[in-house]
């Protein structure tokens, strides 16, 4: 199987993780750090980015997006590759039943599921995006990461020709290169919004883009018993379990499963004494973007790969 391309194993940067750290070097400086790679964003950026036209379905990008393990896609033109816009999970999520694209199916499909998703993906993209030059620095993606909570960062040169794609997991791999002292209680979110076993997936999409938040524990009785993400809600259209049970191809008979049904064995957590570094390490071994935080079993916070490269960078 091939590398995924927009999330490759291997990438110019990684090499840094193998640094040797040392526990008492002291407070790190970290803009002076950032400042080391100013104008080598490429370094760390994947430069294969497999894109879309706008012409693509919904369906066919949401096929790309599962099986890629991807969070977004950059729409292109086919001829000069100039980037015309992205479509995110959060987009999809909306689509599905989250927020205003889900008019796309009730309003000019009239709830019909099966037909929206044949819609080319211009009815449901960003297109107006938030983007880098090639000769950006690290210390720009941070600053764009932080402060408008981009998670994905596209590179064009003057043309406005996709050259790249920079992600808060890509500037994390660089930033956790040194230690921290604080702990997962320092950084965490600890008002974190829940929901249940039994909610239908409809009403989770709600959610999150009511919150713009990609993932939601799962608890019963403040017992963390699973954690949705956007993805997962993705997968279950992508990987063609909507369909499995699908009778009218109405929007309701997709949307209206309970959210255990996604919900995996595995489940990966943390500690709040816990060192931010190490936990940083953990989330991009395992290629996750957040980590619940347990305590005598219950659920107190949770640590987002935003959190590790705001904390980080603030140092």
């Amino acid at each position: 199987m091939q590398p995924n391309p927009n999330n490759p194993d291997k990438k110019p940067a990684d090499r840094l993780l193998k640094m040797p750290g040392r526990r008492d070097r002291g407070p790190v400086d970290f803009k002076t750090r950032i400042a080391e790679y100013e104008g080598e964003i490429m370094a760390i950026a994947t430069r294969d980015v497999v894109t879309a036209q706008q012409t693509t379905t919904i369906i066919q990008a949401v096929e790309i997006m599962t099986r890629e393990g991807f969070r977004r896609l950059p729409l292109v033109d086919a001829g000069t590759h100039r980037l015309r816009g992205i479509v995110t999970v959060s987009d999809i999520i909306d689509f599905m039943g989250g927020g205003d694209k889900f008019n796309l199916v009730q309003v000019k499909h009239g709830g019909n599921f099966l037909a929206a998703i044949n819609e080319g993906l211009r009815e449901i993209m960003t297109p107006h995006l938030v983007t880098m030059p090639v000769a950006g620095s690290i210390a720009d993606a941070v600053d764009i990461i932080i402060n408008k909570n981009i998670g994905g960062i596209p590179i064009t040169d003057a043309e406005g020709e996709l050259k790249g794609i920079v992600t808060e997991r890509d500037v994390m791999k660089v930033l956790t290169t040194a230690h921290s002292g604080r702990r997962a209680e320092d950084v965490m979110k600890s008002s974190v919004r829940v929901t249940s076993p039994d909610t239908p997936i409809g009403k989770v999409c709600e959610e999150m883009v009511k919150c713009r938040f990609r993932r939601l524990p799962v608890v019963v009785d403040d017992l963390l018993c699973g954690i949705v993400t956007a993805t997962d809600i993705m997968s279950y259209l992508g990987k063609g379990k909507a369909f499995e049970q699908l009778t009218t191809g109405d929007s309701a008979e997709v949307m209206g499963a309970p959210v255990r049904s996604l919900l995996s064995g595995e489940l990966h957590t943390t500690t709040p004494d816990r060192n931010i570094h190490d936990i940083a390490i953990e989330m991009i071994q395992r290629r996750v973007g957040a980590l619940p935080v347990i305590e005598d079993s219950h659920l107190v916070g949770l640590v987002t790969e935003y959190d590790l490269v705001k904390a980080f960078a603030e140092r």
